[in-house]
């Protein structure tokens, strides 16, 4: 299922909003929205129901407005424009997520960085790929993999969202380096071996996560709840908190990260 030619028009939709005076207002969780989210989303609506009309599709901007469809087995989950805060103050650390779920388990993804014109997709089996974008088309496709853990780690974690609990979680390992990111793209620069862990402790929505997420498994990583479970989507009704609210994770590229580098 090729993702890729929605990314880039959803992708297009953003940079032309990007260019101007845009406008900024709250949504009801007091998180920031522009018309580049609500544009890049109707692109991706619009192609994902000419080319999957029978899966359903969970988009952040719909959710918000409570329109959610029932998703059983096999639904899409969309994020229009994941890192809303980076898009406003202008470092190009942005993208268009896209994931195919199917029984809880991200299994295709694609992240598009329009600004820094790059693209990541993977699917379960086929591996995971990068490619540069230049003028809106997708150059020669890279195979991806993540790198093995070799002494000293390097950290990736949110440039907007870190925090005391992530600092501490970090202490259980030998950290090198702390490189931060904005959006999604922590998963894909894991992906593709730039970094090793990235630890999430903040409130996250599966819509943030499972492109990325996706990406990742198929280049050989992993993402883990803290009790070491595989990061599940579709969840509804949870006691305690709202659908598709994630808990705390952390994300590895090798999969032997936690017996082979913890500090001694």
């Amino acid at each position: 299922m090729n993702l890729n030619p929605i990314m880039l028009a959803a992708g297009a939709e953003i940079l032309r909003i990007y260019a101007t005076d845009f406008a900024v207002t709250s949504k009801s969780d007091a998180s920031p929205v522009t018309a580049a989210d609500q544009a890049a989303e109707a692109v991706i609506l619009k192609g994902l129901s000419e080319l999957a009309p029978d899966i359903p599709v969970v988009a952040e901007e719909e959710a918000a407005a409570g329109r959610i469809p029932e998703t059983a087995n096999r639904f899409f989950l969309a994020d229009p424009l994941d890192g809303t805060k980076e898009f406003i103050s202008r470092n190009g650390e942005f993208t268009v997520n896209i994931a195919l779920i199917e029984d809880g388990i991200p299994v295709a993804g694609a992240v598009y960085a329009p600004a820094l014109d790059k693209i990541y997709w993977g699917a379960a089996g086929e591996g995971a790929f990068m490619a540069d974008v230049t003028d809106g088309v997708i150059g020669v496709a890279r195979p991806i993999q993540v790198r093995p853990a070799a002494g000293a780690l390097t950290a990736i974690g949110s440039r907007s969202h870190g925090g005391a609990e992530t600092e501490s979680y970090l202490k259980a390992f030998t950290v090198a380096e702390f490189k931060p990111a904005g959006s999604s793209l922590k998963f894909c620069l894991i992906a593709e071996g730039v970094a090793d862990i990235y630890p999430r402790m903040g409130r996250t929505m599966e819509w943030d996560t499972a492109a990325g997420d996706a990406v990742l498994r198929a280049a050989g990583g992993r993402v883990e709840t803290l009790d070491g479970q595989p990061l599940a989507y579709g969840k509804r009704n949870q006691p305690g908190d709202g659908d598709f609210a994630n808990p705390h994770f952390v994300a590895f590229g090798d999969p032997a990260i936690p017996s082979r580098c913890p500090a001694p």
